[in-house]
């Protein structure tokens, strides 16, 4: 088995492409087969190379290790060749027609009832008007003559499918500057570069009818085909690369794990709730193409980050240490990380906790507690300060004032950390220490 995943750099990443990308490489090492990256990068007015390298940057985030790489713009010579074989042979034909006139056709087509499909008027064109045409400057656009013949598969996600093909109106695979559009050149890389299984989206299924045509004509194997129901976002609303909707460049940014994006994405589509996984074996070892239905899945980020949370729960402090490092947080340290990574939901809470210990913060203090608080602050114990510190200090404090539960615990705990929940108390405390516990419940400087 060889699959591929082959995204355009004309925007960023969305967890649209991720979860294509996804499935398609877990597909691949359960049947112990590889996985190609290639870059579509055939629009020149809109791919780049920046872009390039951020779809790159993704998939070694998400941990998706690609076994062979191709780009699109290093094999025209093999698209040259392909097209040579299609016009010798009588299946791309020249047209002239300019993008007004192919319209104008379309609204009689539609005005009289009949579907707009292109009528083959050019396969009637003589030399001498192909001239005049030339004459005028104008270039040709190729079309491929599709056969008008039923064109049946077994799609793994949808059954079985079925197109007329004298229904379908031939398409243009070549642009009047000679380059290929994705429909040919998209076959020619699978047929060349070996790919048996295509996994996709379903927005493609109409264009599968054509291109198992194309792969017939050009003497290639048909792959096994996949179409998976597009992804949407919570609301329902389509996702788009150059709107930036929900790029992985956004999550990651906003401190969430590859893993709970790999985790969460595994298993929408399916009857199956997401797990959580800590790694992309783990995955693997539970993935099965047959559980993915047709029903439209929503990508919602308020399931995710339960999953996140979780993961960052399990994290020992040395799986964190090289991130918070990364992050400008090396002296996070595994005392702090033990205190505070129970109550993380996402990196950025990290950051926080880290703020809140090592750094300064502005204590809550109500006006009604400030004398309590004062008192509080006289009462803290001298000497080192360990868990047990938390406890010993708080009996001295109900003994000398009578207050207890949430009367005696939260006016504390929002003066020392700012926040009216978060990690124990008694872990924090030996973190801050006395004399910042003192400036905090007395707000001084802190």
């Amino acid at each position: 088995m060889k699959v591929r995943f082959a995204p355009s750099p004309t925007g960023k990443l969305h967890v649209g492409n991720a979860r294509v990308a996804l499935l398609n490489w877990l597909w691949a090492r359960q049947q112990g087969g590889r996985f190609l990256l290639r870059m579509d990068d055939t629009d020149q007015e809109r791919s780049t190379q920046a872009f390039a390298e951020g779809i790159e940057r993704d998939m070694t985030w998400l941990g998706l290790a690609w076994d062979e790489f191709a780009r699109q713009s290093d094999r025209q010579a093999c698209y040259d060749l392909a097209m040579e074989k299609l016009k010798a042979e009588g299946r791309l034909y020249r047209c002239y027609e300019t993008a007004d006139e192919l319209d104008l056709k379309r609204k009689l087509q539609l005005k009289t009832g009949r579907p707009p499909q292109y009528d083959r008027a050019a396969l009637n064109m003589t030399d001498r008007q192909a001239a005049a045409f030339q004459a005028e400057g104008r270039q040709p656009h190729w079309r491929f003559k599709l056969r008008h013949q039923a064109i049946d598969w077994d799609d793994v996600v949808r059954g079985a499918q079925h197109f007329d093909g004298g229904k379908l109106s031939d398409p243009v695979l070549v642009r009047e500057d000679g380059r290929p559009l994705y429909t040919l050149s998209s076959v020619v890389d699978d047929i060349e570069l070996g790919v048996t299984h295509i996994l996709r989206g379903e927005d493609h299924v109409a264009n599968t009818a054509v291109q198992i045509q194309l792969f017939d004509a050009l003497g290639g194997a048909t792959p096994t085909f996949a179409h998976l129901p597009l992804l949407t976002d919570a609301g329902g609303a389509g996702l788009s690369k150059r709107l930036g909707s929900l790029s992985l460049e956004s999550l990651r940014d906003d401190g969430l794990e590859a893993m709970a994006l790999n985790a969460y994405m595994a298993h929408l589509g399916t009857p199956d709730a997401a797990e959580v996984a800590l790694t992309l074996d783990s995955l693997v070892s539970h993935f099965d193409i047959a559980r993915f239905g047709r029903a439209t899945p929503k990508f919602d980020p308020a399931e995710l980050r339960p999953i996140n949370a979780r993961i960052l729960h399990a994290a020992g402090f040395a799986a964190a240490q090289e991130w918070l490092a990364a992050a400008g947080l090396a002296d996070f340290g595994e005392d702090l990380w033990d205190a505070v990574h129970g109550n993380l939901e996402t990196r950025q809470d990290a950051r926080f906790w880290h703020q809140v210990v090592r750094g300064r913060i502005t204590p809550v203090i109500a006006e009604e507690d400030k004398d309590y608080l004062a008192q509080a602050a006289a009462l803290l114990p001298q000497g080192d300060y360990d868990q047990q510190t938390w406890g010993r200090w708080t009996k001295a404090i109900k003994d000398a004032t009578g207050r207890k539960g949430k009367e005696l615990f939260l006016p504390l705990r929002l003066a020392l950390t700012g926040q009216a929940a978060g990690p124990e108390l008694k872990l924090l405390l030996p973190l801050l220490g006395r004399e910042k516990a003192a400036c905090r419940l007395t707000a001084g400087a802190d």
